[in-house]
């Protein structure tokens, strides 16, 4: 297993900055995940880390390697990108053996290593078929074969479930977290669902504008995020903007709110974001906090109901509810929601 490191790696197009001046590591054998809408350059930093692009400045490491000026040949990665780029003319077998035949392993070495990452990605015996008989599922996991097959120090993900439809890009993320922890292989890879992040990562790295916002754990990133942006990216949130006042933010309404997190100096301007999952309706003063709203829209979703709210002076809220006995309220009912202050996260604009 071995990690990987970037030093204030930067890259411009032009006159146009994609990636300024990006720090971190991602420790060997884990799993991490590069989210950000597109063109906030996490498939730049990706491509930089395989060698596919030369960062205008900066330092990439594998290992105790620097790579920087080395070609993708000579990184021992695996790369997978979002189109499979399977071989149209050649078996399965022989697309997985690509690799191998490049390095020189040929012959029954070949087929032996060949077997053994089909067996790992559940395709055992589909050696002698060619793409055009698998179906899209199966072409994606002998595309993760062929990356896999060299046994990379790294393994390179670009989007590579996003041509899937719902259901079976669900169960390519269970196998994939599952080849992910059996292989043991250090594995970045870029996404722009939010769902696949949280779902497949030991750490989530989220991207704006050619900068890493935050980074950290799923669990942490998704309930403490630390600006704006992140909570808007990851998720849903609900903003309250106040002034702090003795430990506390007063809303333009009066009303006060409290909250875990640490606050700026008495009267500061700060925004706060709760999750709309973390509010709940509220039939008297229960709470830490309580606001009064309007609903404006309701969405039935079967199992979740999503309202959408506003209050007195205009601020837009959403509430997430469990369908847990069938109550919808009606679009203009007027509501109390509660929440805790650990659940009201101070996050920066």
């Amino acid at each position: 297993m071995t990690n990987v490191k970037v030093n204030s790696v930067a890259k411009t197009y032009g006159t146009t900055p994609v990636l300024a001046d990006i720090t971190t590591e991602f420790p060997e054998g884990s799993f991490t995940s590069l989210l950000g809408p597109s063109g906030s350059g996490k498939t730049t930093l990706l491509r930089i880390i395989a060698g596919f692009i030369k960062p205008d400045q900066g330092v990439v490491m594998i290992g105790n390697n620097d790579v920087t000026d080395v070609p993708v040949w000579g990184r021992n990665i695996g790369m997978m990108f979002q189109s499979y780029a399977l071989f149209p003319h050649m078996t399965i077998a022989q697309n997985v053996a690509f690799g191998l035949e490049r390095r020189g392993i040929k012959g029954a070495e070949a087929r032996k290593e060949v077997d053994r990452a089909l067996e790992m990605v559940r395709l055992p015996g589909f050696g002698d078929r060619t793409p055009k008989q698998l179906s899209g599922g199966q072409q994606q996991r002998v595309a993760l074969a062929r990356a896999i097959v060299i046994k990379p120090s790294v393994l390179l993900l670009d989007e590579p479930l996003s041509a899937l439809d719902r259901r079976l890009r669900q169960e390519m993320q269970v196998e994939l977290l599952r080849i992910q922890r059996e292989s043991g292989l250090t594995t970045i890879f870029v996404t722009h669902d939010q769902e696949e992040a949280l779902t497949l990562s030991d750490k989530v790295a989220i991207l704006d504008k050619g900068r890493i916002v935050q980074i950290g754990e799923p669990e942490t990133v998704y309930e403490k995020p630390l600006t704006r942006f992140a909570a808007e990216f990851l998720g849903d949130s609900n903003f309250l903007t106040g002034t702090v006042e003795n430990g506390a933010v007063r809303l333009a309404d009066g009303s006060v709110v409290k909250s875990t997190s640490a606050l700026p100096a008495n009267g500061s301007t700060v925004t706060l974001a709760i999750r709309p999952e973390k509010m709940a309706i509220t039939s008297g003063d229960t709470a830490d906090n309580s606001i009064k709203a309007r609903i404006t829209t309701v969405i039935y979703a079967g199992p979740v109901l999503s309202y959408h709210l506003e209050t007195a002076d205009g601020v837009p809220l959403k509430l997430f509810a469990q369908n847990r006995d069938g109550t919808v309220l009606k679009e203009g009912d007027e509501i109390s929601l509660g929440w805790s202050a650990e659940h009201t996260v101070a996050v920066a604009d």
